[in-house]
């Protein structure tokens, strides 16, 4: 199967479903069996799976480290991950390490430890993110902070389980503008 027919028909492919194991660092999936569900895991003659989505949620993972050699190792097609659930971790920051999955389009980082709203920053390079959640975190107690999301990701269609609604997007402009400065260019002109 090439990529393209994966693409096409792995969506349907059960989660590989790793919640609920006491993980603390990501290494751990390697030597942990997945969770069954009602349908048996599809793999590839490597023995990988052929999922396109990864549920860490419930564990107590505090950073990422290795989540990339990690992913390799466990699915056929890391770049073709488009769900990763960390919800329910112990994570204080939006590792990086998300980023570079630019298949991804539900991400849930909700009931973490995320301090700082500007972490949010790092997701707007993710073109194919949809839904994401980040209730249950410190940043949610900030004021403006689903109009901040909703203005640094506009491509979401989903936040915090709720559907983002056009007038959500008309609310999250005009708190922009009266929130965020925008970034004053300096030009130098050369006297004559």
């Amino acid at each position: 199967m090439n990529k393209q027919d994966y693409r096409n028909t792995s969506v349907q492919e059960p989660p590989l479903d790793y919640s609920f194991r006491s993980i603390h660092v990501t290494q751990d999936l390697l030597s942990e069996k997945p969770r069954t569900g009602l349908r048996p895991l599809r793999h590839a003659k490597s023995g990988k799976s052929m999922s396109q989505s990864l549920w860490l949620n419930n564990n107590v993972l505090n950073d990422l480290r290795d989540f990339n050699h990690v992913v390799s190792q466990l699915l056929e097609h890391p770049d073709n991950l488009a769900w990763i659930d960390l919800s329910f971790n112990d994570l204080t920051s939006i590792d990086p390490v998300l980023t570079t999955f630019f298949n991804l389009s539900v991400l849930y980082l909700h009931g973490n430890s995320i301090q700082r709203l500007g972490e949010v920053n790092k997701l707007a390079v993710l073109p194919r993110l949809r839904s994401l959640t980040l209730h249950g975190n410190p940043i949610e107690e900030e004021k403006g902070y689903r109009q901040y999301v909703l203005c640094t990701l506009p491509r979401i269609t989903t936040f915090d389980f709720s559907g983002v609604t056009k007038a959500d997007r008309t609310t999250a402009e005009v708190w922009k503008r009266m929130n965020i400065k925008p970034q004053k260019v300096w030009i130098k002109h050369n006297a004559l």
